[in-house]
């Protein structure tokens, strides 16, 4: 169906800007990147179509390719696009912690490594390197492991840190079973690194395990 033949009141592009985004649905804003329908369908109708397949817009958004591009009416093509407004989001995120001059709230950290570890389907460490200011230099994923954990070596991390300049430092890494509970492991690593990034003055601020629906903080938990 041409989007044309849309009522005005029932176009999503059109609701969004004289409504605003909140009062869409989440068919409706798939539905805007996807652009056109396929097959009898309208984008709506084709957006519905997905949520019923992947469960809710985090499964669309996070869908096997082979899987996607099987259904009818899609192909490639909207599967770039819904990764790349998934990329988009991820990026603003990150921006916000670098163009800050000092570290956001707690919360703006936990939002960034969840969007970009939860869904990650093996476990990733990884190390937000700040200044004397708290404030960001760099963030990167320092170590890739199975689904259950992943290898961190303190030199490294160590080594990394230096060579950032870096006088503070926050972990994060992922569970992909979904649970946010630190294993005796984490604790174990977290105390490991903390005692050799002492060892070259740099402190750790945190180490955050991000679950399916929550991140834990170490720091919040008194557990540093």
């Amino acid at each position: 169906m041409n989007i044309s033949a849309w009522p005005l009141h029932e176009r999503p592009r059109e609701r969004l800007l004289g409504q605003g985004p909140e009062v869409l649905s989440d068919a409706e804003l798939i539905a805007i990147f996807l652009r056109t329908g396929a097959k009898g369908r309208n984008a709506v109708e084709l957006a519905r179509l997905l949520i019923g397949e992947f469960g809710d817009l985090r499964g669309v958004l996070t869908a096997d390719y082979e899987r996607f591009v099987a259904l009818p009416g899609l192909g490639p093509a909207k599967f770039v696009q819904l990764h790349a407004a998934l990329e988009i989001s991820r990026r603003c995120l990150a921006q916000r912690l670098q163009r800050s001059r000092a570290l956001p709230d707690p919360q703006a950290t936990k939002n960034y490594f969840q969007a970009w570890l939860r869904d990650r389907p093996r476990e990733t460490f990884a190390c937000l390197f700040l200044d004397n200011q708290h404030r960001p230099i760099a963030c990167e994923a320092m170590f890739h492991g199975t689904i259950n954990s992943a290898t961190v070596y303190p030199r490294e991390v160590v080594r990394r840190s230096l060579e950032h300049r870096a006088a503070a430092v926050i972990f994060a890494h992922n569970h992909p079973s979904g649970v946010a509970e630190p294993s005796a492991a984490d604790r174990d690593l977290t105390r490991r690194l903390k005692d050799a990034l002492a060892l070259v003055d740099i402190r750790v601020l945190d180490h955050l395990v991000v679950g399916d629906g929550e991140t834990t903080s170490f720091a919040e938990r008194g557990l540093l």
